[in-house]
């Protein structure tokens, strides 16, 4: 058995994992040679990784006391993992690494001299550019892009690299925060930024992002729209619930795609009449807001394998009394101001307080289980 060192690390590197069995032994051993002789653990929060993460990760624990393994079930999601992990630990500063070896661990004992020498309360990884390592993908540093540009101009506060999921910072910050951060979404650092108040003071410790190896990519253009919805959620002063805002979103989306197949049929199959075409267009919408909720707003209780169908067969019935107001009133507006356009808007946004309570209520309500 390897030493298993003082009681009370003096760092808690939180690692939030979903089917990353094949990475975590490697970044054991690198967090190893990283941190040398500073007492440290590494805490895995899995979300009951179908691919045996969490197995692989008691195993090393039954070898090595500076690991432990936190395994959620019935329970998802990034930001909710790292919450977990912080408040299971108790030594003074907490870090977040993702699991997949994209981050360098190598930086982690600078941004612990950092946090120790008082430089600063938060460290964050911010991702060079360019290096000698793997840089950005042209798609994901367009999302980074466009993350940073919101984020200084909603948050008002100068990071580089906000969408940034590599970052340290004191157990007692966090502590007095939790309360007021959210459980949803991927970029809980915009949270704790934005929830503080301005009163950080923010170190950056640049590094090279890698290339990821093993595993999947968590990051898809839906972190972008989880990232804006908590923005704007803290723009409101919480005002506005985070998943409501998530839902307005995933419903702007959806009328476009109503407004796109409308136009479609109106303009392009002309022998097709209106009424058809604000079926279809209400059909193609109501599929592509179930999906996009599914593994956004309602990712907690979001639908897998099979019972997608089974959702989305829930979703449309349940859903069915607001598309029939929405063709209703979207004809009868139509045939007295002839403006297709506008009688489709007015039938899309007759429903989306129907359908709201329904998905909140009904299609992915909490007691709901995977």
């Amino acid at each position: 058995m390897q030493p298993s060192g003082p009681l009370t690390p003096a760092l808690s590197i939180i690692v939030p994992t979903y089917q990353e069995s094949a990475n975590i032994p490697i970044l054991f051993e690198r967090i190893k040679v990283a941190l040398n002789d500073l007492p440290w653990e590494m805490i895995v929060v899995d979300d009951d990784s179908p691919d045996g993460t969490s197995s692989v990760a008691f195993a090393l624990a039954a070898k090595d006391q500076r690991i432990r393994c936190l395994r959620r079930v019935n329970r998802s999601g990034l930001a909710g993992a790292v919450i977990e992990g912080w408040m299971s630990s108790s030594a003074d500063y907490v870090a977040v690494i993702d699991g997949d070896l994209q981050h360098d661990e190598s930086v982690l004992l600078a941004m612990y001299q950092a946090l120790a020498n008082g430089t600063g309360n938060l460290a964050i990884g911010t991702r060079l550019r360019k290096s000698n390592s793997e840089s950005l993908s042209p798609a994901r540093q367009w999302l980074s892009d466009l993350g940073a540009w919101c984020f200084r101009r909603i948050g008002r506060t100068s990071v580089t690299d906000p969408m940034s999921g590599f970052f340290m910072i004191r157990r007692e910050i966090v502590s007095r925060l939790a309360p007021r951060l959210s459980a949803d979404g991927f970029k809980i650092l915009v949270d704790v930024i934005l929830s503080a108040g301005g009163g950080l003071h923010i170190v950056e410790v640049p590094y090279g992002f890698r290339k990821r190896t093993a595993g999947e990519s968590k990051l898809t253009p839906l972190v972008a729209i989880d990232f804006l919805g908590l923005v704007i959620h803290h723009a409101t002063a919480g005002i506005i619930p985070i998943r409501f805002v998530l839902f307005a979103m995933v419903g702007a989306i959806g009328l476009v795609v109503h407004i796109a197949a409308l136009l479609t049929v109106v303009e392009w199959f002309k022998m097709l009449t209106f009424d058809f075409g604000q079926l279809i267009a209400t059909i193609l919408a109501m599929a592509s807001n179930f999906f996009l909720n599914n593994e956004i707003t309602y990712r907690a209780y979001r639908y897998r394998g099979p019972s997608v169908f089974l959702g989305f067969i829930a979703f449309f019935l349940g859903c069915s009394v607001g598309a029939i107001a929405n063709i209703d009133v979207a004809s009868w507006l139509y045939k007295a101001k002839h403006t297709w356009w506008v009688a489709g808007l007015a039938g899309a946004l007759l429903s989306v307080v129907w359908n709201y309570a329904v998905s909140t209520n009904l299609i992915w309500r909490p007691a709901r289980r995977r």
